[in-house]
């Protein structure tokens, strides 16, 4: 059964509307105003929340904007339940992100075929695309469908990278996105001096390259192809269209970039504080949990020493000393450019 939360702080209006929605068999979570509607929505995660505007204390609007500030509520379709139906509230409501709007008093039938219509919508685009190059076509076309777009263009074209080739450089502005099909991929920043920091490692069915356009800037970092590399490139006009249209795509790619930016801020803070043996070990360990997506014992990276310490923010000569330690210690194995993780507790250890 779907779990539908329900704010609303008139008790005949929250009653009513709570029998209408039980009787169409759904589970119905109450709310009588905006914050302890928030708290349950949290607690819950229920599929769809329906919320009045108009509330003590904290309305409608702030609801809104503080589920979308949290990882796990951002993506919950909402709908306004008001008694306001002037334009102005109209567009208020759509521009905070609401995904509907329906007015009181309200038909029974408009209200549930309104809930049915964003479900349906959610259902789709949450769907569990494969992760290829199919499987971008399904979802772009997915959310072309649900919000009736005809704009988007087919131009998705699969570009063929040799290992070391640049995708795109600091300080250009992006063209569009970029899906990793097969290959892998890094993205850096370089000082003065021309030294590399990497700031993200992709794989296959990773997207990169979509916070500039985000926000709507230049690259503030380059990517460049570990291996031999299938890109997949997605147009700026077609992801525009995709964010803009459709809240639940919005929020995925949010979600992403919040993981990203708080990981690579762990990152830069435990750089400037912990010793370079802790971040050669880090380092490990953040490369084997981007490539082993199958958690295969003993795993084998093969990542040039210039990449590891481009990782770890230190010369490849100290990588080279501490990775010479860790065999010695017989926490890895080393055979030319392979290394071989033989204790990723210790590793593990060692990081904390």
């Amino acid at each position: 059964m779907k779990s539908l939360l329900l704010i609303e702080d008139n008790p005949d209006v929250r009653e009513n509307t709570s029998e209408i929605l039980t009787l169409a068999g759904y589970h119905v979570i109450t709310a009588d105003n905006g914050k302890t509607g928030f708290e349950a929505a949290k607690k819950h995660k229920p599929v769809l929340i329906i919320c009045d505007i108009m509330m003590p204390l904290v309305d409608g609007y702030e609801v809104l904007s503080m589920l979308n500030s949290e990882k796990t509520t951002a993506g919950i379709p909402f709908v306004f339940l008001t008694a306001k139906s002037e334009r102005a509230d109209l567009r208020k409501g759509m521009s905070h992100g609401a995904d509907d709007y329906i007015t009181k008093p309200f038909e029974e039938k408009e209200l549930l075929d309104a809930i049915e219509a964003r479900l349906k919508k959610s259902s789709l685009i949450q769907s569990d695309f494969q992760q290829s190059a199919e499987g971008i076509d399904a979802f772009i076309t997915t959310a072309n469908s649900i919000s009736e777009l005809n704009t988007i263009s087919k131009n998705r074209s699969l570009h063929l990278f040799k290992k070391k080739q640049i995708i795109y450089n600091e300080g250009l502005h992006p063209r569009g996105i970029y899906f990793i099909q097969k290959g892998k991929v890094k993205s850096y920043k370089s000082n003065e001096d021309g030294k590399e920091y990497i700031i993200g490692l992709h794989v296959e069915g990773d997207f990169f390259g979509y916070l500039a356009l985000i926000e709507n800037t230049v690259y503030s970092e380059s990517a460049e192809t570990i291996d031999d590399s299938e890109i997949l490139f997605i147009p700026k006009e077609d992801f525009y269209s995709l964010l803009k249209n459709n809240n639940e795509v919005a929020a995925r790619f949010i979600k992403m970039l919040s993981n990203n930016i708080a990981e690579i801020e762990d990152r830069i803070l435990k750089l400037a504080y912990n010793s370079v043996r802790k971040r050669v070990a880090e380092a490990l360990l953040f490369v084997e949990k981007t490539y082993n997506t199958a958690n295969l014992p003993n795993f084998t990276l093969a990542m040039s020493r210039e990449d590891i310490a481009g990782i770890v923010g230190t010369s490849t000569e100290t990588v080279i000393r501490a990775l010479s330690d860790f065999k010695d210690e017989q926490i890895i194995d080393i055979k030319g450019r392979s290394i071989s993780i033989k204790n990723i507790e210790k590793l593990r250890k060692m990081k904390n």
